[in-house]
């Protein structure tokens, strides 16, 4: 999906379609309606806090703004950027409502979060077939399908990549955003994929890309030129190989059609760092708060966590976790939030926190 928190936000608030509109704000950053009917917007100028963007319009993005950067290095670069508040609900809502309208066209889906998902075409009917002269036209006919089946639901724009595997795939969706549709067959992997860097492969982080620079291979193609042999002794010889098979477009792995979560968390940075005796109060709200929040995901969900933990980061930036592991799996907000607390007196709790959290692992089903 294209921006797809900030594109929700758009549907509820289409006069800020086309500006620069960023995601991740608190409740006092709800827009105002005024009496003549208009609504007055929070902006990034003067902010203050500890945010970080979830996600932002492409217009924002050309100011150098994007998910993850911290909202008041964000103000810098884009101070009359619109701020709008996170509404996890109503984005899981649209979520289930793309991956449904996908469905109707084409079943197998591997779902990768809630903007993302595989699709598995070969089976569809239509996809394997040539149109006149070429021959991925039925697939290409097949993701159009999908990609206005999924606007007539949502009204919203996804991009989409189809590749012989998931690895090219990924990479494919990016390559046209936003309302993009990008068909690449093994053939246009010189072309299309071997210029771009090295970074673009998903599984190739910062600190691999900066190692990677240093031997001088900076683009998929250089790596894809490397002797394998090369890459196993600055690598292992795992990893090593996957770089060569990656880089040269080569992906076995199959569609994961039935995953079950790991864990279910919930964690909240705070605007200012708290003390734990000073701010006793206002930790132990949120502290209740984030067991709730986790309590009512792992309901709706039908799971229950044998493992409660808990997550700390304090006014250094280090960070702390604590788990223990229970009798009996739990979902109800009350012993979450007991264990959660037991874990919390097995911290030292001196210093100043900026981030609190609270996780739910080791699950069943209900």
């Amino acid at each position: 999906m294209d921006a797809f928190y900030a594109s929700v936000e758009l549907l509820r608030y289409p006069d800020l379609f086309g500006q620069a509109v960023v995601i991740g704000g608190g409740r006092r950053h709800q827009p105002q309606l005024q009496p003549d009917g208009t609504r007055r917007y929070a902006t990034l100028a003067g902010y203050a806090g500890r945010g970080v963007i979830t996600t932002a319009t492409y217009a924002a993005r050309d100011h150098g703004v994007h998910s993850g950067m911290g909202l008041m290095k964000a103000a810098a670069l884009a101070p009359q950027a619109v701020l709008l508040p996170v509404d996890f609900e109503r984005y899981r809502d649209y979520s289930r409502r793309f991956k449904a309208a996908v469905a109707e066209v084409a079943p197998l889906i591997e779902d990768r979060g809630i903007d993302e998902i595989y699709i598995d075409l070969s089976d569809v009917h239509g996809a394997q077939d040539a149109v006149g002269h070429d021959a991925t036209g039925g697939v290409r006919a097949v993701a159009q399908e999908i990609r206005n089946t999924v606007k007539r639901a949502t009204g919203l724009t996804c991009s989409v990549g189809v590749t012989p595997n998931k690895l090219l795939s990924k990479i494919a969706s990016e390559l046209d955003k936003p309302d993009g549709l990008t068909v690449l067959t093994a053939a246009d992997v010189a072309t299309r994929i071997w210029p771009l860097p090295v970074r673009r492969i998903n599984g190739i982080g910062p600190k691999a890309g900066a190692r990677l620079q240093a031997l001088g291979l900076r683009l998929i193609g250089e790596l894809a030129a490397c002797p394998r042999e090369r890459l196993v002794a600055h690598f292992g010889r795992s990893y090593g190989r996957w770089l060569h098979e990656a880089a040269n477009g080569i992906d076995e792995r199959p569609l994961s059609l039935h995953s079950e979560p790991v864990s279910m968390s919930r964690e909240t940075t705070f605007d200012r760092d708290l003390h734990a005796v000073r701010d006793r109060e206002e930790l132990g709200r949120v502290f209740t708060q984030l067991a709730e929040q986790v309590a009512i995901d792992l309901q709706r969900k039908g799971y229950a966590g044998r493992t409660i933990g808990i997550k700390l980061r304090f006014e250094d930036f280090k960070t702390v976790t604590r788990d223990l592991t229970l009798p009996e799996p739990v979902a109800d907000a009350a012993a979450i939030r007991h264990a959660a607390g037991l874990c919390l007196k097995r911290v030292d709790l001196s210093r100043r926190l900026r981030l609190l959290g609270v996780r739910a692992a080791a699950l069943v089903r209900l």
